[in-house]
């Protein structure tokens, strides 16, 4: 195991440590020990709201300040506007989504499990909420699509202030604005951390603390300012750093900083926000043919399950397509908890045979979405073929123009695609989920239950 770990945010240290005493505790009254033994942070960087600078402008920037009910009232009045957070899984995800409950408990700090759980507060936080394009498996992976497609992707993100830095370094021409939101954010406050786990000498210990010392030294600390960080000590000058107005970012902001809750109640919140976060309509597409027999399709079943695990909510619908020389079975969409133990038990009854009937199977689905005509979901599918395609009737550029004009005219449907296997037709597969403002994803039978499980936080 490891003996020291840092990660973005010390409230997963938090969560580390209450998971770790569920499962050490003893018998009444005991007292289970820490997991976290010491820890201390190197490196701090506000959650923002990251957007092009002309909507940043649009929304307010820099004359009046910008919050979440700004971009809740923009998204609403303007069907276009695209904007993203990362699911809570995520610290940037997590902490926004805890701003939000703050700003609607209308609190800056002792936020309690009664503020998160009042009606008023889940009203708030699920109108902001349901403006969301879509969710998503964290910063890393907005910010390559960022810097591969530009503004085409969205109009503003929740990221992390360094990123917005980082990126207007390397993209000075169409620069992003880091809005620092007016009800209050919190900070991203990387932490390195030595866990109390057996084992651990005294030489490791004196590892570690050496390892602290160094990157809280006055040499460390210049570096992560120059990487774009602000530094562990906040009462370092910012001054002639990347922290500046070239690079989108105020070092006078945020001009309130949340309270980070116990972790009792970031639980809650976690929890809470299965309720308020905008529900998903999503069809899961699945190659059945001759050539998936096997391990592959072993791989798949495994990998579908673990996707269905993800979506905690009973709300969202989940319906199934099952194609090979056909489309040969179609699980209705419906609620989870109406439609939970069937689409499992079809996923239990995939079998292998026949040919890929693969643009005739993508479209089934995004018929299906077009039909519901819910704009009121995140309407998505997520398909799957380790082959090429040679049994459809409709063509690929049909399908195209038929996504791109559905898209526009009438329900967005997002699609992602993955490729399993070197077989597979990724050109096709990647024409299919640009079409339609998606992505393609390439895996293999040791990758794909984790690429499901990443794709599943997009919901």
């Amino acid at each position: 195991g490891f003996q020291a770990m840092s990660p973005d945010s010390g409230l997963w240290l938090d969560q580390l440590d209450r998971r770790w005493a569920s499962a050490q505790q003893g018998g009444e009254g005991a007292i289970a020990p820490s997991l976290v033994d010491e820890s201390g942070r190197y490196a701090v960087s506000p959650v923002v709201l990251a957007a092009w600078e002309d909507v940043a402008r649009d929304l307010g920037w820099p004359d009046q300040p910008v919050g979440w009910q700004s971009i809740q009232q923009r998204a609403a009045q303007d069907a276009n506007f695209r904007w993203s957070h990362p699911s809570t899984n995520v610290a940037s995800g997590l902490l926004a989504t805890l701003a939000e409950f703050y700003a609607g408990a209308g609190k800056t700090r002792g936020l309690t499990e009664e503020d998160a759980t009042a009606q008023s507060t889940l009203d708030y936080v699920s109108a902001i909420e349901r403006t969301v394009k879509f969710y998503g498996e964290g910063e890393a992976a907005i910010m390559d699509r960022i810097s591969q497609e530009g503004r085409d992707f969205l109009d503003a993100f929740v990221a992390q202030e360094h990123l917005v830095v980082n990126y207007n370094r390397q993209n000075p021409a169409d620069r992003l604005v880091a809005l620092y939101p007016s009800e209050g954010t919190l900070w991203a406050d990387h932490p390195l951390a030595l866990l109390q786990t057996a084992g651990v000498t005294d030489n490791q210990r004196q590892t570690w603390r050496a390892l602290r010392d160094f990157v809280q030294s006055a040499e460390a600390q210049r570096i992560v300012l120059e990487s774009g960080f602000r530094p562990a000590d906040l009462s370092v000058s910012l001054a002639d750093s990347p922290i500046a107005a070239a690079n989108g970012a105020d070092p006078s902001q945020p001009q309130t900083t949340l309270q980070v809750p116990g972790p009792a109640v970031v639980d809650v919140v976690q929890n809470v926000w299965q309720y308020t976060k905008r529900k998903a309509n999503i069809f899961l597409v699945v190659d059945t043919s001759g050539s998936m027999e096997g391990q592959k399709m072993a791989a798949t079943q495994a990998a579908l399950h673990e996707f269905m695990a993800q979506i905690k909510g009973n709300e969202e619908r989940v319906g199934l397509v099952e194609f090979s020389s056909t489309v040969n079975n179609i699980a209705p969409l419906d609620t989870l908890a109406n439609n939970r133990w069937q689409v499992e038990q079809n996923i239990d009854q995939l079998q292998a045979y026949g040919n890929t009937a693969l643009l005739d199977a993508v479209r089934t689905a995004y018929v299906s979405l077009q039909q519901l005509g819910d704009t009121e979901r995140i309407n998505a599918i997520v398909v799957m073929t380790d082959g090429q395609e040679n049994n459809s009737h409709i063509s690929l550029r049909n399908l195209q123009r038929e996504i791109q004009q559905g898209n526009s005219q009438g329900v967005p449907v997002v699609i992602f695609t993955i490729a399993f296997g070197d077989d597979a037709d990724y050109d096709v597969l990647r024409a299919i989920a640009e079409s339609s403002g998606g992505q393609v994803r390439q895996g293999d039978l040791n990758t794909i239950r984790e690429l499901y499980r990443l794709l599943s936080s997009y919901f």
